[in-house]
C-alpha cells in the first residue's frame, strides 16, 4: 500500500510538471483505459471483425502450465489455419504482407503463410499501464529524439507523433525485469545446409522496471544482455556484456568482450550499428537483435500510420520447439512450425541520415500495436533494393505478463541464405528470475565465468 501511495504522488507531480511540454493533451490522455488500451492500441475491432476487440489478453494459463515453469503450452494448440497464403494468391493478399514475406512466397514454392484467427493476447501488469498513461502528458523527447525525459518506467509515447517517439516505445518495452535462457543460433546458407552458429547461455535485465516509482534518468539503464557462449567448440568461452542507456547522447552504448584467447576482458565499442554480428556468425548487424535495438542517431525516423498486417504472433510452436533442425530447412525456415495472424501495426520508415554510415539505407519496421514489439522490418540498400527481412516470434509469457519474441531472424535475400537466433524451446524456454548481483552484471564478472 505504501507503494501504491509513493507511486501515484511522483506520478502525479510528474504529469503536472510536464504538462506544458506534453506529447499529447490531457483530454487525449484520457482516451487510455477507454477508446484506446492502456497501452495506446485500438480497443474496437476492426471493420470486418477479422481483428477482434481488446478485452484484456490471455491471463490464465493454459491446462498444463505449472506455476514456475518455463515452458508454456501453447493456448491455441488444436486451432487449424482459416487461410493459406502461397503463390496462387499472392497478388490477393499481397498488400497485407510484408515486402520481405512477399518475397519469399513470390521466390519459393515451397513458401506459404499459414494465417490463424488473431488473438490479442498481449497484457502487462497494472503498475504499466498506471505509468503509461502518466507518461502520455509528461515524457518528452531530447537531444534530437535520441533521448526520453521526465518519464516513469512503462511506454513513454503511448500515442505517438513521430517515428522516434513509437521507436522508443518499442526500444523501452516491457521484458520483464531479468530473465535467462540457454539458446542456439543456426544459419542456413544459400546451398540450404544448416551450421550451428552459436550455443550459450543468456540473461537479459531492464533495470529500469525494478523501481516503478522512479522518472528514468539520462544514464539509466534500460536493456543490458549478458552472453555466454558454450558451443559450438571454437566459440565455447567467449563472452559479452552490452548495456544501452535511455539517453544515447548522454550514454552510448557500453560494451565488453571476453575472448578466452586473450584471457581478458576489453572494451568492445564496435558492438552496434551494422558491425556484424558473430553470434549469427556475421549474418545479421547488431542492431537487428530482436528486429532492432541500439540507438537512433544514424536514421530519420518517420511514422507512416498504422496497417493491418500478417506477422508472426502467438508463435507459441516456433518459440518452443524442442527439435530446432527440423524448423532450419532449405530456403526459409519450415513454414508449418509458423503461426501467422492478422495485427494493426504502426508502421515506422528509417532513411540513413546524410553523412551517417550504414549497410542498410532505408528501413521499414512494423510495431505491434498491443505490445509495442517490433515484429518485421525491411531493410533496403543503397540501390534501393530490398537487401533483407527480419521477424520476431511473439510468444506471450501469459503467466507473468510479459510479450515476450526471444526467437527473432533475418533473411538475406540478396545471398539466398537466413539465420535464426534465439531459439531457446530446445532448452526448456525462458526463465523470470530476480536480478543477478552488481557484481554479475560487471565486466570483471566475464573473464571468471568465460575461462575455458
Amino acid at each position: 500500500m505504501t507503494f501504491v501511495k509513493t507511486l501515484m504522488a511522483a506520478s502525479l507531480a510528474l504529469a503536472f510538471a510536464g504538462a506544458a511540454q506534453a506529447a499529447v493533451s490531457l483530454q487525449e490522455a484520457e482516451k487510455l483505459g477507454t477508446t484506446l488500451t492502456g497501452m495506446g492500441a485500438e480497443r474496437a475491432a476492426n471493420a470486418d471483425g477479422s481483428i477482434p476487440e481488446y478485452t484484456g489478453g490471455v491471463t490464465v494459463a493454459p491446462a498444463g502450465f505449472n506455476a514456475g515453469d518455463s515452458y508454456r503450452p501453447d493456448p491455441f494448440a488444436s486451432e487449424k489455419p482459416i487461410l493459406v497464403i502461397d503463390q496462387s494468391n499472392l497478388a490477393e493478399y499481397k498488400d497485407k504482407l510484408t515486402a520481405t514475406t512477399a518475397e519469399l512466397v513470390k521466390r519459393y514454392p515451397t513458401y506459404k503463410v499459414n494465417v490463424y484467427p488473431t488473438h490479442r493476447s498481449v497484457w502487462v501488469p497494472k503498475a504499466n499501464l498506471d505509468n503509461t498513461k502518466l507518461n502520455a502528458v509528461s515524457a518528452k523527447l531530447v537531444d534530437d529524439g535520441n533521448g526520453v525525459d521526465n518519464a516513469l518506467p512503462g511506454v513513454p509515447f503511448p500515442i505517438p507523433q513521430n517515428g522516434n517517439e513509437a521507436m522508443w516505445n518499442h526500444l523501452l518495452r516491457y521484458i520483464g525485469l531479468t530473465i535467462t535462457s540457454k539458446f542456439d543460433n543456426w544459419n542456413v546458407d544459400s546451398a540450404g545446409v544448416p551450421t550451428l552458429a552459436t550455443t550459450g547461455v543468456g540473461y537479459v535485465n531492464s533495470e529500469i522496471y525494478e523501481d516503478m516509482s522512479k522518472v528514468m534518468g539520462p544514464k539509466d539503464i534500460f536493456y543490458r544482455i549478458k552472453l555466454y557462449y558454450t558451443g559450438p567448440a571454437r566459440r565455447a568461452g567467449e563472452a559479452i556484456l552490452v548495456q544501452d542507456a535511455v539517453n544515447t547522447k548522454v550514454q552510448p552504448r557500453r560494451a565488453w568482450q571476453y575472448l578466452p584467447g586473450q584471457r581478458r576482458v576489453k572494451l568492445a565499442p564496435d558492438l552496434a550499428y551494422d558491425t556484424p554480428n558473430p553470434g549469427s556468425a556475421g549474418a545479421s548487424t547488431y542492431d537487428d537483435t530482436f528486429v532492432f535495438s541500439g540507438a537512433l542517431d544514424r536514421f530519420d525516423w518517420k511514422l507512416v500510420g498504422k496497417k493491418e498486417v500478417y506477422v508472426p504472433y502467438n508463435a507459441y510452436r516456433l518459440a518452443y520447439g524442442k527439435d530446432a533442425k527440423a524448423l532450419v530447412t532449405a530456403n526459409h525456415i519450415a513454414p508449418d512450425e509458423v503461426r501467422w495472424e492478422k495485427h494493426r501495426m504502426w508502421v515506422v520508415e528509417a532513411t540513413l541520415k546524410p553523412g551517417k554510415r550504414h549497410i542498410y539505407h532505408k528501413r521499414t519496421v512494423y510495431l505491434d500495436e498491443d505490445s509495442w514489439v517490433a515484429l518485421a522490418s525491411d531493410m533496403y540498400d543503397a540501390r534501393g533494393d530490398l537487401y533483407r527481412g527480419s521477424f520476431a516470434f511473439l510468444a506471450p509469457s501469459y503467466d507473468v505478463g510479459v510479450p515476450n519474441a526471444t526467437p527473432h531472424m533475418i533473411y538475406d535475400l540478396i545471398g539466398g541464405s537466413y539465420t535464426i537466433s534465439g531459439l531457446v524451446g530446445p532448452y526448456g524456454g525462458v526463465k523470470y528470475i530476480d536480478n543477478l548481483s552488481k557484481a554479475k552484471w560487471t565486466p570483471q564478472a566475464l573473464a571468471g565465468a568465460g575461462i575455458r
